[in-house]
């Protein structure tokens, strides 16, 4: 008896600990290089048992177990992940071209069927490959390819078969314009990628691929077109990007971030966009575009000051119309850095400078407010700060109501207590207004963030105060590069030619040179001749 429970419970030590040994084998981690070592044998059970110790306890890991052959069967399995793959190409272009069209042609034997794999008949699928580690079976099975591991055989089949979900190309909605295309980029980045050949018909566009994230191995595509990119400025971009050593990249982003060229500094010195002609006119200029997996937004590289500033349907409206929009953003962006603090030193300190009226009227309106200038601007930006960032969190139709009440609602308010005066609710709200007409979102960030200091020095010193913050702030600018090229360039360094499509927007007749920083030659970009009616008249009426 009592040595029957002692074996009994020796047993059961055992079978625990095996446990035990067997958990703590699926929590083991693996290394690229450990997997690269690891490879495959001719015996399908220990590929299948290894397969099943790196992949671990995966509850959406499929795996089909079936034979080849009516004779000589040869056993076979095939592996996926059910979330990322389409299970129709499954059924009809692996799991049919496998177990029944090989028997209309005659292959009755397992042998026959495998020997016609190997050359690379009866798969239909266009994209496959062979390998003999598993390093590249798991990278395969881990974006949406389905592994195929036959008995016999020291070699994985590696079948494309993505279909994972997404959303359709749809219009982007934080670039809208009125006219031009309506496509915009989604998370896939063969999609992306899509949409930019559709646009550029040259065997000169390059997409190069490279991965990134010690975890998630995403997928950072740089794309530009040999013959006008300059190589230079590619081998630097190609170099940043393998430098990065992270856990992970989950969005463009991450890339962004870590290639700047300026990490202090509040600027961006690359540009986002989620439009593809946006992106192709970047190609077509010189530039380099990175598109990252799972991400619908792009970037621009350089990102120069002037080129965060331009949008999309600058090129499709007529070219006088788009400079006058072009004016129309400079003067929006001076206007959402500097009103506030050119109001608090005009207040303040320079009210001899003020017509006597319009004094009269500033002096009336502050009547009965107990706030300083400075104070009372301090505390209607951070309540404009605080509206739009409600706004933006909350759900879109509660958002907009929000915004629109929460201001008029709080403005209003705060008047007839005699907090703040009605000039100042106006000052504020033009230059949140202001702020909007500005076409990139990441280039409106400095402004929000800067003008603070900028009231502070303007409260404290004036006007003169006001001059010195910006004078610093351009030299900030001047000693600013994005990859190399100067970022207020073609102002400075001042390149007059490259300024046809910068402050203002030259007819695109003109365009006959591309931005000097960017291009590996000069092709001109158009004939540079004004279109002209016929000579002979034969088109007049």
């Amino acid at each position: 008896m009592m040595s029957n429970s002692s074996s009994n419970t020796q047993n059961q030590i055992g079978s625990s600990a095996e446990q035990n040994s067997q958990a703590d084998i699926s929590q083991e981690a693996y290394s690229e290089a450990r997997l690269e070592s690891m490879k495959l044998s001719t015996s399908l059970t220990v590929n299948i048992e290894m397969l099943k110790k790196i992949a671990g306890a995966n509850a959406d890991l499929v795996s089909r177990s079936f034979t080849l052959g009516k004779t000589e069967v040869i056993s076979a399995v095939i592996f996926y992940f059910d979330n990322l793959i389409d299970s129709e190409h499954i059924d009809s272009n692996i799991m049919q071209s496998l177990l029944t069209d090989p028997y209309g042609i005659g292959l009755n034997t397992g042998a026959d069927i495998v020997k016609e794999l190997s050359l690379g008949n009866l798969i239909t699928r266009a994209q496959i490959k062979k390998s003999n580690n598993m390093k590249e079976l798991m990278d395969g099975i881990l974006v949406g390819e389905a592994v195929l591991l036959i008995e016999g055989i020291d070699q994985v089949y590696i079948i494309s078969a993505k279909g994972y979900e997404h959303r359709t190309v749809a219009e982007s909605d934080v670039e809208p314009i009125v006219r031009g295309p309506r496509d915009a980029f989604i998370e896939v980045l063969s999609t992306n990628l899509g949409l930019i050949r559709r646009r550029i018909h040259s065997p000169n566009l390059v997409f190069e691929s490279l991965k990134v994230g010690r975890v998630t191995q995403t997928i950072v595509c740089i794309g530009y077109i040999r013959g006008i990119c300059s190589p230079k400025l590619v081998d630097e971009v190609r170099l940043r990007i393998s430098r990065i050593d992270i856990n992970g990249v989950l969005g463009s982003t991450y890339i962004e971030e870590l290639i700047n060229d300026a990490p202090l500094s509040l600027f961006p010195k690359v540009r986002n966009t989620e439009r593809p002609d946006a992106a192709s006119s970047a190609l077509l200029e010189g530039r380099i575009v990175i598109i990252v997996d799972n991400t619908p937004v792009a970037l621009i590289i350089p990102g120069e000051f002037f080129s965060l500033l331009q949008s999309s349907e600058d090129h499709y409206n007529e070219y006088i119309f788009s400079t006058l929009i072009r004016f129309l953003r400079y003067i929006s962006y001076a206007i959402g850095l500097t009103l506030p603090s050119f109001y608090i030193a005009i207040a303040n300190f320079h009210q001899d400078l003020v017509p006597t009226k319009l004094l009269v009227s500033i002096i009336s309106a502050r009547t009965g407010v107990p706030l300083p200038n400075f104070v009372e601007a301090i505390l209607m930006e951070a309540t404009f700060e605080i509206l739009r960032e409600a706004g933006l969190r909350l759900p879109r139709p509660l958002g907009q109501a929000v915004s629109i009440v929460g201001a008029l609602v709080i403005g209003q308010s705060a008047v007839q207590a005699s907090l703040v005066s009605p000039l100042m609710v106006i000052v504020v709200s033009l230059t949140g207004i202001a702020i909007f007409t500005i076409p990139q979102y990441n280039i409106a960030h400095p402004v929000r963030i800067l003008r603070f200091p900028l009231m502070i020095v303007s409260s404290i010193l004036g006007l003169y105060g006001l001059m010195l913050g910006l004078l610093f702030l351009l030299i900030h600018l001047c000693s600013v590069r994005s990859f190399g090229t100067p970022y207020l360039t073609p102002l400075a360094p001042f390149k007059a030619r490259d300024l046809k499509d910068t402050v203002v927007r030259a007819p695109l007749w003109s365009f006959n040179g591309r931005p000097r920083s960017t291009i590996e030659n000069n092709k001109p970009m158009s004939s540079g001749e004004m279109p002209r009616p016929p000579k002979d008249g034969r088109n007049n009426p």
